[in-house]
């Protein structure tokens, strides 16, 4: 029998911060693929940094000469991978949109400013970062998990599954571009993880189709969290499943665009 949503084990509750804006620099470039590169940043400001929330975003703000006020600076929004509030690091993946293969060695010139910042700055440069401003945090348990996303969204999906528990049950998926590309999720036993191929098809395309294809009868039992994040056209195949044919909970649903084509600078929805 399925749960009401006042029986719902799961929610997510908002939490407000004090904006502080940080001074680091970049400390170590590791690529995990070819098109997906993870950044540690490091500097004394950034002791005492928190991110509570899975899907939390921080703004990381590029220059690129010298200003008075690094806030001048262009910026784009990411999500903390991990950190470490004592030592004073942190770190996070940018996934450079305009590298899907593997003969791509440089960023072409109409290549995204945290994409070309993340493959080109020397190390020891200067960047900037601040918040979260907010975080919306999972409290209680969820009887079953769906997570999706591309690549932008790895780092949040990542997040939700470390604080899955042993026994936790559910679906990830993660749309990437082929095999090459493939972003492995550590998962517990009965959470099943597939990566899904997108190939010449557009950003977004490949996940749709595999949410559509979830019909009714494989709605989980109890309290279902989801999280479906990606390209903008991603929010339709998103709330179709969640909202509509599981009848979701809309606290315990988080439905998004990341990132939209043909868009250099969108804001993910908080």
């Amino acid at each position: 029998m399925k749960m009401s949503h006042s029986d719902l084990g799961a929610r997510l509750e908002p939490r407000r911060h004090e904006l502080v804006f940080r001074s680091a620099t970049l400390a170590k470039r590791t690529f995990v693929t070819p098109s997906y590169v993870r950044l540690r940043f490091e500097g004394t400001e950034l002791r005492g940094f928190d991110s509570p929330g899975a899907d939390d975003h921080i703004r990381v703000f590029f220059p690129t000469e010298p200003l008075t006020d690094m806030r001048d600076a262009p910026n784009r929004e990411y999500t903390p991978v991990c950190w470490d509030a004592e030592a004073g690091w942190l770190d996070i993946d940018v996934a450079l949109h305009d590298r899907g293969h593997l003969d791509d060695t440089t960023p072409p010139a109409n290549a995204g400013i945290g994409s070309r910042w993340a493959e080109l700055a020397p190390l020891g440069a200067p960047v900037g970062i601040g918040g979260p401003r907010g975080s919306m945090v999972l409290v209680g348990r969820p009887d079953a998990w769906l997570l999706a996303g591309d690549e932008t969204a790895a780092p949040a999906i990542r997040r939700f599954a470390a604080a899955m528990d042993d026994d936790a049950v559910g679906r990830i998926a993660i749309e990437v571009p082929d095999a090459a590309h493939d972003l492995p999720v550590a998962a517990p036993a009965g959470v099943e993880v597939v990566q899904l191929h997108r190939g010449d098809r557009p950003a977004g395309a490949e996940l749709s189709d595999w949410l559509d294809a979830l019909d009714v009868e494989e709605q989980p039992d109890g309290c279902v969290f989801g999280f479906v994040a990606a390209e903008q056209s991603i929010v339709r195949a998103g709330r179709a499943l969640l909202l509509d044919r599981w009848s979701g909970d809309p606290a315990a649903t988080v439905v998004k665009g990341y990132w939209k084509r043909g868009t250099a600078e969108y804001h993910a929805p908080h």
